[in-house]
């Protein structure tokens, strides 16, 4: 069951036992676009790819869980920031609205980027307002939308739900260098602390190194599904490339296997977790 937007994204629904859980992976896409119109290498731009990311998390909707993935790459359109998080020096043309580029978009790194990383820029000219207004209604909104549908149906049905929002990250250097695993709450205002500390501690107890709201925090994704009060909680997770791919070459390593049955055992707990959440909130409202 699910459904897919060609070359947008695809939806996977539960195969069993429905719960308030959904993984979304906005930056594993890897079908390039035909009007891109990229002027760097390709494979400069697919190292910017959270590649296999949909994959490692693959099990989900088998334990009750909803999963989401992007089909276009990051490098020609990022879901995981606003709309209007762009930069004015990449743009040819009036914009229909107002601009508010963050600093990782001043840096090249923003909703379309301008750098594939330093030193290698994606394009050798200015993108028409009209082009990058077409991948906003063609990417930007249809992602956001299903996920907000799925996640706002979840919470209507069960008053409640778990988001996870899935990426990679290249290897880090000084005090993060022995990082796995990367956690993100926005220093604890997209989820309850406790929803935070368990997903830790079950990596953690699988032997990996974890920390929290360390350079990876929680961007857009997160900041729009994260709303605890409401009991809707989202979390970021990042994955050291290094673990399962080569970072060059894009090729899966010999860690890969390891490390998906280790996010799948993940995915359990976490199913075990709704479940128990749900029982919890079921007799709280007795």
């Amino acid at each position: 069951m699910g459904f897919e937007i060609p070359g947008v994204l695809w939806r996977r629904d539960p195969e069993k036992g429905e719960l308030p859980l959904v993984f979304d992976s906005p930056h594993s896409g890897s079908l390039y676009p035909e009007d891109f119109g990229f002027g760097c290498d390709l494979l400069a731009l697919r190292q910017t790819e959270d590649a296999y990311v949909e994959e490692l998390y693959e099990s989900a909707p088998l334990r009750g869980a909803t999963l989401i993935a992007a089909l276009f790459p990051r490098s020609y359109l990022d879901p995981n920031r606003a709309a209007d998080d762009l930069d004015p020096a990449l743009i040819e043309g009036a914009f229909p609205y107002p601009l508010r580029p963050s600093q990782r978009t001043r840096s090249g790194l923003g909703l379309v980027r301008r750098i594939a990383r330093p030193g290698i820029a994606i394009y050798d000219r200015k993108l028409a307002a009209a082009e990058v207004l077409s991948r906003i209604e063609r990417c930007h909104r249809p992602y956001h939308r299903v996920l907000e549908e799925a996640c706002e149906r979840l919470l209507r049905a069960f008053g409640i739900l778990w988001h996870i929002n899935c990426h990679s990250m290249p290897s880090a250097s000084g005090r993060l260098k022995d990082a796995d695993f990367i956690l993100g709450d926005r220093g604890g205002t997209t989820c309850a602390p406790r929803f935070t500390s368990f997903v830790a501690e079950v990596l953690r107890e699988r032997g990996y190194r974890v920390y929290v709201n360390e350079i990876y925090r929680g961007v857009e994704i997160v900041r729009r599904q994260g709303r605890p009060a409401q009991g809707r909680h989202s979390l970021q997770i990042e994955v050291a490339r290094r673990l399962y791919m080569d970072e060059r070459s894009l090729a899966k390593a010999a860690g890969f296997s390891r490390l998906k049955a280790d996010i799948a055992h993940l995915v359990e707990a976490l199913a075990a977790f709704a479940e128990a959440g749900c029982r919890i909130r079921a007799v709280k409202s007795r």
